[in-house]
């Protein structure tokens, strides 16, 4: 495959160089090889080629040159311009939505996660009907592409995709019902919840199943998990809290997608906090944070009380890196997900943020009620304890359903 970045002048170059090293990832991840790349320059992308047609025509033929087969944008394009550019490098041009949309599509492992690749990839394809259709009886698959026949007549293949959209959105619309009515049962345990969220590949998996063990699929690819996860958390205060896994986030990310995964996505919107994974050992960690608040702000969760988690610290050529980011993230930790490094202290700054969900309270406990003060020692935080004198004396941090069990030995302070 061969690659074309357009860098904008009023972008850094340097934005552009991650964004295409990103792009040859997620080629790599579909098994396909990068055999070259082509940058131009431009004040803003042009409306019938994207880039400049010589240019598109310099690319084409250093493109049969090394024969190549298929040429990968690494922004979204039109119908329009991905048709032009297929007739100057005459041979497939596909785009960076296209890619993470066949990613995702190979990831999704259960009904929910394949009902909204399914959905986004339709979404992206229907106002593109006319340029695969064009193409359709002659094209047999490939990435991007799901082989086949094609319709004899467009306008039937548009219905069937459109009818086809509206299944999805009621299928899917099930299961953001069912999620909310078993979010309703966590609830009802008063247990908080805590999100993980981060850039693909910062490390989210690999830290849920280290606090948790959780045992999910942590490997060393984008997007290696697409489907959340939630496991229970029992930190050193002996509270309990919800931790979930997200799908990851990436720059760029296609609109079609983010809206297909509402109903995932819809556990971070109704988290109490989030915890931002960032991989601290990647040469721009500043830009994927930024990329991973723009997707936040879309889907409504950019004010969450959020607690900057910055992985992969073993990786690190200084540290520095790490002192520098930890002054500017008040209150954030620096963790090694893979070998456990900081994750003690991790465990005591999640009690301390969601130390405000419990209440607070002094009792009297007979010494002969050894039940009850065994029980406050496994629901709530000790904070103080005496048991010199007639009764036992404990102050307690306790979940606010459980004051009613607690009450006969409550005192004033």
């Amino acid at each position: 495959m061969f690659l074309v970045g357009l860098e904008l002048k009023s972008h850094p170059a340097w934005d552009l160089r991650d964004s295409l090293a990103e792009l040859g990832d997620l080629v790599g991840s579909l098994g396909a090889q990068v055999v070259g790349q082509g940058i131009q320059k431009l004040e803003a992308p042009l409306a019938a080629t994207f880039i400049g047609r010589g240019k598109a025509e310099e690319f084409g033929r250093r493109c049969r040159q090394q024969r190549v087969d298929t040429v990968v944008f690494d922004d979204e394009l039109s119908a329009a311009q991905a048709r032009n550019l297929e007739r100057l490098f005459d041979c497939k041009v596909l785009d960076r939505t296209t890619l993470i949309l066949e990613i995702f599509s190979r990831r999704a492992r259960t009904r929910e996660g394949k009902l909204q690749v399914e959905l986004a990839r339709l979404e992206y394809l229907l106002p593109r009907l006319t340029r695969y259709w064009g193409h359709l009886s002659r094209q047999t698959g490939g990435i991007g592409l799901r082989g086949g026949e094609g319709e004899s007549q467009l306008e039937t293949d548009r219905r069937r995709v459109q009818e086809r959209i509206v299944a999805l959105h009621a299928q899917l619309d099930q299961v953001r019902r069912q999620r909310t009515t078993q979010r309703a049962g966590r609830q009802r345990r008063q247990w908080p919840m805590a999100s993980i969220v981060g850039y693909t590949n910062a490390g989210k998996s690999t830290l849920l199943n280290t606090l948790t063990g959780a045992g999910i699929a942590a490997e060393d690819k984008l997007f290696s998990t697409l489907d959340p996860t939630t496991r229970r958390l029992r930190l050193p205060s002996n509270q309990n809290v919800l931790l979930s896994d997200t799908v990851g986030f990436i720059r760029k990310l296609p609109h079609s997608l983010v809206e297909a995964f509402k109903a995932t996505l819809e556990e971070v919107v109704t988290a109490d906090l989030l915890l931002h994974v960032t991989d601290l050992s990647h040469p721009q960690p500043a830009s994927q944070i930024q990329a991973v608040n723009a997707v936040l702000a879309e889907i409504g969760a950019a004010n969450k009380p959020t607690l900057m988690v910055f992985n992969k610290t073993d990786q690190l050529a200084s540290p520095e890196i790490l002192r520098r980011f930890l002054d500017q993230y008040p209150h954030a930790v620096g963790i090694s997900a893979r070998n456990g490094a900081g994750l003690d202290a991790l465990r005591a700054e999640l009690g301390t943020l969601l130390r405000p969900i419990r209440e607070f309270v002094e009792l009297r406990v007979p010494h002969e009620a050894a039940g009850v003060i065994a029980r406050l020692h496994t629901v709530g935080q000790v904070v103080e304890h005496d048991y010199t004198g007639s009764v036992a004396r404990l102050k307690v941090r306790i979940p606010p359903h459980l004051c009613g069990e607690f009450a006969p030995f409550m005192r004033n302070s």
